[in-house]
């Protein structure tokens, strides 16, 4: 990073660091570079694939380990790095907030402490059968057991860098009994390499984990392999893997509002935290708004208060919005020129944030950030509707009743701002949506056993029966 020491990060398998030949340098937000990073060529994935595969046992990681990790992951120093270098290495990476790498650590910790408890929401109990003595004939009723257990020995995850929370996915599968194959994103190998390195602490077995910063091709190979796996990424990640049903796909949220209410301060300032919330990193963040309401009052009423967001370098106190360095900056501001200049768009930031005309403003440490962008669109089938920033990024678009469900469809999480019972019923039965919230409820709002994208737990294990003599 500028001014500082280089960070090295290698391969982690089963416990052992391994120094790769393959290295590609990791770009800091403000200049220059990062870290060196040892890439695993596909040759290295085999192998580790091979010797997880040669020591998996489908054991489950008991909760007290994962405790322990949650809490070493969180305050501990781990081969040298503190919790502070930790939190600063992900901000100069990833461009997200320190506020929002402090929150996603939180979020994290909170998360792995309750996969006891989101285990026991999303499963049935495990005795299915009638209780000893209420049912007649040979088979009384005791001796029948349904076990719940991995669907698999070997588990891959092929992470993306926009957030450290989802890491969570992979240590579950450890918690469950899996042997585990992480490919951290590549702004990110620092949450994943931390959190192995924090499990390994805290007891896990070496042979269950390997940590394997790798190409796009590589992960691709370890998903094909691995019995299970994760995938998070773009559209043509949910292309090539939607379908497979050893595959859990995380692509775009697209997550949307219905707005038909009135448009007062609580409900503008409900959406506008829904969109800028961690910088507008997450995949829940809220990037549409359907009306019923004059779509440019609407839109102005929110360019307005994303505005009053500051430009500040990510690691100030009271930063809130994502920076990102050249190269990326450069890419999105191609993408909003291209929105910016469709026909049947409106910019509406322009008008209260002239800072968003260039799209990005250069910050006094050498970062890029985006400005907050509100577009209206003239019909809600604009192409517009749907595109994902990784930054406030909102499209507001008229809807009626007469539009119905479809325009809501694709959208990870659904916020309906609406007193029509109908549209709640039509919404919830629409299998492309995938979460419903209702009124101002922020849409990352969950409760362990409330599915982020179906039943996750049910995907990494299934029932087995077993009967034993009465």
């Amino acid at each position: 990073m500028a001014g500082d020491r280089l960070v090295t990060v290698d391969p982690l398998v089963c416990g052992r660091t391994v120094t790769s030949s393959d290295r590609t340098r990791l770009p800091d937000v403000r200049g220059g570079d990062l870290a060196d990073v040892g890439t695993a060529p596909r040759l290295m994935a085999l192998a580790a694939l091979r010797e997880l595969r040669a020591h998996a046992d489908g054991r489950p990681v008991g909760q007290d380990v994962v405790d322990k990790a949650a809490e070493l992951f969180e305050h501990a120093v781990l081969e040298g790095e503190s919790p502070e270098e930790y939190a600063a290495r992900v901000s100069y990476a990833t461009g997200l907030t320190a506020a929002a790498v402090a929150q996603s650590v939180r979020d994290l910790v909170d998360e792995l402490r309750e996969l006891s408890e989101t285990t026991a929401a999303e499963l049935p109990g495990t005795r299915f059968g009638p209780a000893a003595g209420t049912r007649r004939g040979p088979h009384s009723g005791s001796g029948f057991t349904t076990r719940w257990v991995p669907r698999g020995r070997v588990f891959a995850a092929v992470m993306a860098s926009n957030h450290p929370t989802p890491s969570v996915t992979w240590a579950q599968a450890l918690f469950h009994g899996y042997s585990v194959a992480v490919k951290p994103g590549s702004r990110d190998p620092f949450t994943p390499l931390r959190l192995a390195r924090a499990l390994l602490a805290a007891g896990l077995p070496a042979h269950k984990l390997a940590f394997l910063p790798a190409s796009h091709q590589t992960g691709e190979f370890l998903l094909k392999e691995a019995d299970r796996g994760i995938v998070y990424g773009g559209d043509s990640a949910v292309r090539r893997w939607q379908g497979d049903e050893s595959v859990a796909v995380r692509g775009p949220g697209r997550t949307k509002a219905l707005l038909d209410a009135e448009p007062d301060d609580a409900v503008i300032g409900h959406l506008a935290l829904s969109a800028s919330f961690d910088g507008g990193t997450r995949c829940t963040n809220l990037s549409a708004v359907l009306t019923t309401r004059p779509v440019h009052q609407v839109a102005d009423a929110l360019a307005r208060r994303l505005a009053a967001l500051p430009s500040v370098p990510a690691t100030t106190a009271g930063a809130t919005l994502l920076v990102a360095d050249r190269e990326r900056a450069e890419r999105i501001r191609r993408q909003v020129d291209e929105l910016r200049t469709a026909a049947g768009v409106t910019d509406h930031s322009a008008r209260f944030d002239p800072a968003s005309a260039g799209t990005v403003v250069e910050l006094a440490d050498g970062s890029l950030l985006p400005r907050p962008l509100v577009l209206s669109v003239d019909r809600v089938d604009h192409p517009a509707v749907g595109t994902e920033l990784p930054f406030p990024f909102v499209v507001v678009a008229p809807w009626t009743t007469a539009d119905g469900v479809a325009p809501l469809r694709e959208s990870l999480v659904l916020n309906l701002l609406t007193d029509d019972e109908e549209l709640l019923d039509a919404a919830v039965r629409e299998p492309s949506v995938r979460k419903v919230t209702r009124g101002t409820v922020l849409p990352w709002t969950a409760v362990p056993g409330i599915p982020h994208d179906d039943n996750y737990t049910q995907f990494l294990l299934e029932p087995k029966g077993v009967v034993a003599a009465a």
